[in-house]
């Protein structure tokens, strides 16, 4: 009951085989991951400069005009 079977064994040793064999393929991996983050990062960035200023968007002009229906 406490112990591993063969398929259990088997299982391990195939994630060990993908996660550490041959030529660092998770740290290849790894680094794919980082770039791809920073690439969106960038994106946004990008995205943010070009568009319209926070005053300028809906949720704001309704905020705004509910204020001026108050007072």
């Amino acid at each position: 009951m406490g112990g591993l079977s063969p398929i259990h064994w088997l299982l391990v040793a195939l994630v060990v085989l993908v996660l550490f064999g041959g030529r660092g393929k998770l740290s290849g991996l790894m680094g794919d991951a980082g770039k791809g983050i920073r690439a969106f990062r960038d994106g946004l960035k990008e995205a943010g400069n070009g568009t319209a200023s926070p005053s300028d968007t809906p949720a704001a002009k309704v905020e705004s005009s509910k204020d001026e229906a108050k007072g």
